[in-house]
């Protein structure tokens, strides 16, 4: 894992991974999308993206990442979506540290994607609205426009009807069984439970209780997520995150690191600080100040 190139002209953007502190689908559009909803809780924890401007005008990724090709990569999709809908004429050189696991369900590729479009309307000189930006990032995926906006948040709809959330402040053991879970094949699944009666924001708050509408059908296909989730159900309550498959449970952080040290043999643990406001906005705001 490289920590990202050094030198003169590359900046470092954080790219936060999410918890989904609940995910239930409530039904399903004449389009075939499901309507969702879930509570974002943005960690302090998560990939880097770093960038650097080209002045001819070129989007390049500077370095591979395992199995996902340039032209699949978010970041560099995103910095030509970005670049086509402002008009920009400069471009970008891309590299992206990743810690975040593919297919985890903690958002990574989306929330490397919102990193991307929100330094390069900087670095650009782009001057795009955060709305508008949250619009081209939801042509990328669901979960794009809560990175974008970089607030902890209750989402309805496919994910882009948001509205910020101050969650407590409280840190969580997180574990990778290691296996990557594709989302479209669980949303095709027969026994995804479709009919979930819809939350209001004060009855999460008030204690309601909820679920992860794929936590079973990941459990009956991937026998490791199934192991990660009976592994920490006898020290708590654990969830899966998004479509899986890495799970989660909140914890202190002493009991965490207890746990964690004893994780089962091909999965890994680490503990994370749950944060209302992603350290995305702290950066773009130091990047801002900088260049006034």
């Amino acid at each position: 894992m490289s920590e990202g190139p050094r030198g003169d002209g590359w900046s470092a953007w954080p790219a936060p991974a999410k918890l989904n502190l609940f995910l239930h689908v409530t039904g399903r559009r004449a389009d075939g999308y499901h309507l969702l909803q879930t509570v974002f809780q943005l960690l302090d924890w998560g990939d880097t993206v770093h960038l650097r401007v080209r002045e001819d005008g070129e989007i390049r990724r500077d370095a591979e990442l395992v199995d996902v090709s340039e032209a699949q990569d978010l970041t560099v999709r995103a910095a030509r979506l970005l670049q086509m809908a402002s008009g920009a004429r400069l471009g970008a050189d891309i590299v992206t540290t990743k810690r975040i696991p593919m297919g985890g369900g903690l958002g990574g590729g989306s929330s490397d994607a919102a990193s991307a479009l929100v330094a390069l309307n900087v670095l650009w000189g782009v001057g795009m609205g955060v709305d508008d930006l949250a619009r081209l990032g939801l042509a990328l995926g669901a979960d794009v426009p809560v990175f974008v906006r970089g607030r902890s948040a209750f989402a309805e709809g496919i994910g882009e009807e948001i509205q910020a959330l101050d969650l407590p402040e409280r840190s969580f053991l997180i574990v990778d069984p290691g296996v990557s879970v594709p989302t479209a094949e669980l949303f095709q699944a027969a026994e995804l439970t479709r009919d979930s009666l819809p939350l209001t924001i004060a009855g999460f708050v008030a204690g309601a209780k909820t679920q992860n509408a794929f936590e079973p059908v990941v459990r009956a296909r991937y026998p490791a997520v199934a192991q990660a989730l009976d592994w920490l159900a006898a020290c708590g309550e654990p969830r899966l995150s998004g479509s899986g498959g890495t799970v989660f449970m909140p914890i202190c952080v002493d009991a965490g690191q207890s746990i964690a040290a004893t994780c089962p043999q091909g999965m890994r643990a680490w503990i994370a600080r749950g944060v209302n406001r992603s350290p995305l906005l702290d950066a773009l705001a130091e990047m801002e100040q900088h260049m006034a």
